[in-house]
């Protein structure tokens, strides 16, 4: 692997996460995502402009991590859903290509966080392609949010203090906030009883 030896240890489980299988928090859900200050957004982009320079390795960490910690994930990728060893899922071009594009879209995310219809809009065609195009559950989405702020506090310490992930903390919420917004507006109701 590029940045380390063994397997990260694995991610709590989704149960802790708040988010049940095939569902949308609808209850739980606020009307808004909470905004960011000046500050934060200033945080985001200073501390993204490092992770940016590495944008390949690190989504390509993100995603062995996702799949290596939540194998039911790769359900979703049939290129590489039969992929065990993240040695090879290292070497994978089909992963190391969505990596790339899971990255890039938080690219567009960061660059526009002036403009919150910019990022909605990105957000929204997001989510919707996952809901409607490749059904995939939104719990993923809170699952991989989660597996970003894991890897960007490990790879990155020095930019990436208890302060500043809890910035980046409040920008994933945003983010799974607008995605599942977008499968709530296509009406998402599959329940899969495929568990994580």
């Amino acid at each position: 692997m590029s940045r380390r030896e063994s397997p990260p240890p694995p991610s709590p489980p989704p149960q802790l996460l708040g988010v049940r299988s095939g569902e949308v928090e609808r209850d739980d859900r606020p009307e808004r995502a909470e905004p960011l200050s000046d500050a934060e957004r200033e945080i985001i982009q200073d501390t993204w402009g490092h992770v940016y320079k590495h944008c390949e390795d690190v989504g390509v960490s993100v995603l062995i991590r996702f799949f290596i910690n939540f194998p039911s994930a790769k359900q979703y990728f049939s290129q590489f859903e039969d992929m065990e060893d993240p040695e090879e899922m290292e070497r994978s071009s089909q992963l190391r290509h969505h990596a790339c594009r899971v990255m890039n879209a938080l690219n567009t995310v960061v660059e526009n966080l002036h403009d919150p219809e910019k990022v909605s809009s990105v957000l929204a065609l997001v989510g919707k392609a996952h809901a409607i195009k490749h059904k995939v559950e939104p719990m993923y989405f809170k699952i991989l949010s989660g597996v970003i702020l894991e890897v960007l506090a490990e790879d990155f310490p020095e930019f990436f203090p208890t302060e500043v992930q809890m910035v980046w903390t409040k920008l994933m919420g945003a983010v799974y906030w607008h995605v599942t917004g977008a499968y709530t507006d296509v009406g998402w109701l599959q329940v899969s009883s495929s568990a994580v």
